[in-house]
């Protein structure tokens, strides 16, 4: 008995890679401009295979004696020695359908017997029947066995989160409770409380390379790759033999945007990945899909180097691969559809929308069960603002605004469903709307507003709300006074008309940027554009106060330039003596300034304008003297003082061009009916006729009688077939004798 309780206990502690018994957890960082699909990318932090079930063995115990039942059939059915040997051996060969199956029989035998018990639901839970397990846990509640771990477990595996955290808070931190409380805060995007478990779990002194792997994950996940480094240099990350924990850490080189470094690392984990899995047996197209993960975030990296062409290459790959209910494949469809720059918006869709389950009633936006449970939040989040921007692209408004409202009721804390719901009110055109609730987004939460207040600054703008996007402009300190934010708020209160307010925005900036340690080449634009725009509105003792002092400090010739042109607007003996500084132009030695004053091309006229007068002469006066105007001609009949109506403007267009143009209707009366031919034929008949009346037709007569006694002796058919021949003859007949009439 005690050497099946430790040989379970060493399959459930054992790591197993086989297809869906694993139990992987992957963050995310996701890349993303406010109203911009193009620019939107994933990437993972991926945590190591563990198993939660290393953590759920139950505690070794001394073995039970199990007393044998005595029945009258006890000779025939099997000891209860025997069942767990039997036990013992499937439990060596992982076979997790008969190891429920012995249990059972176990359990026949002896009712409530905990070690069956437990390995029934263990084996359940590593054969994925989640439900199953739930079931056993509930028939055994009356028992008195604490299955509160493993109930915790199943509720996670269901992704009801918070009942899971909700059950293991009263229970006693040991690592089993620390590893799934740390996970579930994983899940629920709680990163910092996530780390918070897993330094609970070091400082227990459980040192493995999945701990590393999954605390490495969390803090890229949390926004502190920094911190990665240490554990990198503890762990001597590159010569682990684990590809996992050489993943995580080139996910933290990516967070700092270490593109080449991440990538080199990449390809290291890639190949150690696939040895690890070669040694277990893996075939290649298993092992494709093991390493999956790593192939997209290679993609992604290459996608950030600028190697788009190969980046696409890969993720459609992934994607061919039909990785059913697989992150990855989430990941790279949404990347593939960031890299065609808002082209192919239909088929975009269609790849979104085979992410989410199908047949849900209650909630149209739910991903299917498997991705669900894998994505975390802001992956959800990422993806569904992929579909919100591929929707208005599409014009799909009503969709679109539907999404975002559901959004809103997900991350209500959330910078990029206000966002979305913005762009959703400005393609409506209510741009009051847009501005309204992104003012009370930034008053509501005034510490991660600076997206929404740089969105509200743009919508107001292009609305030409220049007062209201000045004020949030003013509002976002991290870049109020940069070079672009400072001469944006100087054109809006410019066009305000607020020309104090524009000068009190470049004299605040110039005080800044004269305090900071090294923003000596922003001062120096900000001067002299300060300088400019004051000498542009008539403060020209200001402007030479600035020009002058960047002439002091730092030389500057244009500086130069600026102040001897203020200067000789007031002060002429400082525009002469700064005038001395400028260095002469090459080649204007020898030009005599007052010689070039003399000639016809500049003459220069005391007391009046620069520009020389041209001399008229007497015949071009009288020649324009003469000249008078002509009275206009007009039609005949046409009196000026009384013009009448305007012609008609379109009285040069064609007629069936006009406005006033109403085409005729076809006279139907006229309209032929019957098969074709037969009224041609009858009009040829009637012809005939007519012209028999006359005294002309008489010999044709005697032609038709004639073919007609020749039918006589044959069918009624050929008798109908000559009476059309005679017929033809009289017309030839009535044909001749007009012909005949026409020579006389």
């Amino acid at each position: 008995m005690g050497q099946v309780l430790t040989t379970l206990k060493e399959l459930l502690i054992q790591k197993k890679r086989q297809g869906k018994v694993q139990f992987q957890i992957h963050a995310i960082t996701e890349y993303f401009r406010a109203l911009n699909p193009q620019n939107l990318s994933l990437l993972f932090s991926h945590p190591t295979a563990s198993s939660f079930l290393s953590l759920f063995s139950h505690k070794s115990m001394a073995p039970k004696g199990k007393p044998k039942p005595y029945t009258a059939t006890s000779t025939q059915a099997p000891s209860l020695e025997d069942l767990f040997a039997t036990l013992n051996r499937h439990v060596d060969n992982n076979d997790l359908a008969k190891v429920v199956k012995v249990a059972d029989q176990v359990l026949a035998i002896a009712p409530g017997d905990e070690d069956a018990i437990r390995c029934k639901v263990v084996a359940l839970i590593r054969s994925e029947a989640i439900d199953k397990a739930l079931n056993a846990i509930k028939a055994a509640s009356s028992l008195p066995i604490d299955l509160s771990s493993y109930k915790a477990y199943c509720l996670y595996r269901q992704n009801k989160l918070e009942e899971a955290l909700d059950l293991i808070r009263g229970l006693e931190k040991t690592p089993m409770v620390l590893h799934l409380e740390s996970q579930i805060f994983y899940r629920l995007g709680k990163m910092d409380s996530c780390i918070d478990s897993y330094e609970k779990l070091q400082k227990l002194k459980i040192d493995s390379d999945d701990l590393k792997a999954n605390i490495m994950a969390s803090l890229v996940a949390g926004g502190r790759p920094g911190e990665v480094d240490a554990i990198m240099s503890a762990s001597k990350v590159k010569s682990s033999k684990s590809y996992e924990v050489i993943y995580n850490a080139a996910c933290a080189l990516v967070e700092k945007k270490k593109y080449p470094e991440a990538e080199e690392m990449l390809l290291h984990a890639r190949k150690i990945g696939q040895e690890t899995l070669m040694d277990e047996n893996y075939a290649g197209d298993e092992i494709e899909t093991e390493l999956a993960t790593i192939t997209v975030q290679l993609a992604y990296v290459r996608q950030m180097m600028g190697h788009g062409q190969e980046s696409v290459d890969e993720y459609s790959k992934v994607i061919k691969r039909d990785l059913e209910d697989d992150p990855a494949l989430a990941i790279a469809t949404n990347n593939l559809i960031t890299l065609r720059n808002g082209k192919e918006v239909a088929d975009s869709l269609r790849k979104l929308d085979n992410l989410m389950s199908k047949g849900s009633s209650k909630n149209p936006f739910e991903f299917s069960t498997g991705l669900d449970f894998r994505l975390n939040p802001k992956q959800k989040e990422a993806i569904y603002s992929n579909r919100v921007l591929l929707l208005l692209l599409a014009n799909k408004i009503d969709q679109a605004q539907e999404l975002v409202s559901a959004l809103q009721e997900m991350y209500p804390e959330s910078t990029t469903s206000i966002l979305l719901q913005a762009a959703v009110f400005v393609r409506e055109k209510k741009v009051p709307k847009a501005e309204e609730i992104l003012t009370q987004y930034s008053n509501k939460y005034p510490k991660n507003c600076t997206p929404v207040l740089l969105a509200l600054a743009q919508i107001a703008a292009t609305a030409g709300h220049f007062q209201i996007s000045s004020e949030a402009l003013l509002k976002v300190a991290e870049i109020q006074h940069m070079p672009a934010t400072v001469a944006t708020l100087v054109s809006l209160w410019e066009r305000l008309g607020d020309i104090n307010n524009a000068a009190s925005v470049l004299d605040a900036s110039i005080e800044w940027w004269k305090n900071s340690m090294d923003g000596e080449r922003n001062l120096l634009v900000l001067m002299q554009e300060a300088a400019s725009f004051k000498l542009k509105h008539g403060k020209e003792g200001e402007a030479a106060r600035l020009y002058e002092e960047l002439v002091r400090s730092k030389g500057s010739v244009e500086a130069l330039v600026g102040l001897v042109q203020t200067a000789a607007k007031s002060d002429l003996d400082k525009a002469e003596q700064y005038e001395k500084q400028l260095k002469p132009l090459p080649g204007l030695k020898g030009v005599n300034v007052e010689v070039l004053e003399k000639t016809s091309g500049a003459k220069h006229v005391e007391g009046g304008s620069h520009v020389a007068k041209m001399e008229i002469s007497e015949e071009v006066k009288k020649a324009k003297a003469k000249k008078r105007k002509r009275k206009p001609k007009y039609p005949k009949g046409f009196d000026p003082a009384n013009p009448g109506p305007p012609p008609d403007p379109e009285r040069w267009l064609p007629k069936r061009e006009r406005s006033t143009y109403r085409p005729k209707r076809k006279d139907k009366r006229a309209q032929i009916r019957g098969a074709q031919g037969a009224v041609s034929r009858d009009k040829h008949d009637t012809t005939a006729t007519t012209s028999g009346a006359s005294g002309t037709g008489v010999g044709n007569s005697g032609a038709t009688s004639t073919k007609a006694g020749q039918a006589g002796a044959g069918s009624s058919k050929g008798g109908s077939q000559s009476a059309a021949a005679g017929n033809a003859e009289q017309n030839k007949g009535s044909s001749k004798s007009r012909k005949k009439k026409s020579r006389n």
